[in-house]
């Protein structure tokens, strides 16, 4: 069988639970080596036995994204380890309090920019030499359909991906004479903890799992010359 992503680095953030587990186990089973990031030890490491047992390989780094300063060593500790870095899936993502803008906590509020917007930024910024250096690398960042219209007591969830959105556009424009791929990726209605944690009333079991949508990060991750686009699971 063909692996698709075989040779390549790929560095996956929210990578303890839901989407990032998902792509992480997906990506191994495609031949790629995975960075995994996560604040969560035990889930980092849940994660790495799941990507062992489809016979891939990764490297764990335990890591809270609202720590700016540790975020800007990535790209040093992974130049030094790999010399490149073909995908980036910036996946984690924190939802904060759903209730009137007014009411929203302040550190609750910055947690979640930190978190959603200023990790990616961060992240972007390490790594852009080595996304570079790879030649048509592929950058995703998972966004929300929270985005696209009004959505009450969504205030600093809605504002951090708008947020997003806005940066990787830039970001697309700047690096698209060198042929890399960068993606908004929504992953629209999927059985996550977050999800759960947003919409109580409804039954996990009903929703697709986190593996259904894996076939789009693959898609972008391969090696082709892209434009920026969003791309919503189905």
């Amino acid at each position: 069988m063909t692996q698709r992503l075989a040779g390549k680095i790929a560095l996956i953030t929210g990578a303890s639970r839901g989407i990032g587990v998902a792509v992480a186990e997906r990506y191994a089973q495609e031949g790629a080596h995975v960075i995994l990031v996560a604040r969560s030890v035990a889930g980092l490491e849940a994660t790495d036995d799941r990507v062992k047992k489809v016979g891939g390989d990764a490297t764990l780094v335990p890591m809270d994204l609202r720590d700016g300063d540790k975020i800007d060593q990535l790209g040093a500790a992974i130049a030094a380890r790999f010399g490149k870095l073909d995908i980036l899936v910036g996946n984690a993502g924190m939802l904060g309090e759903l209730s009137p803008v007014p009411h929203i906590d302040p550190t609750v509020w910055g947690d979640v920019i930190a978190t959603n917007l200023t990790a990616n930024y961060r992240l972007i910024r390490s790594l852009d030499p080595l996304l570079r250096a790879a030649g048509h690398a592929s950058a995703m960042f998972v966004t929300s359909g929270v985005t696209q219209g009004d959505f009450p007591f969504w205030g600093s969830y809605a504002a951090s991906k708008a947020g997003l959105e806005a940066l990787v556009n830039t970001y697309a424009a700047e690096v698209a004479h060198l042929g890399m791929g960068v993606y908004l990726v929504d992953p629209g209605i999927v059985r996550t903890e977050m999800r759960e944690a947003a919409f109580p009333g409804e039954k996990p079991d009903t929703l697709p799992a986190p593996e259904s949508i894996t076939d789009i990060f693959v898609e972008l991750a391969e090696h082709s010359e892209r434009t920026s686009e969003r791309r919503r699971c189905a």
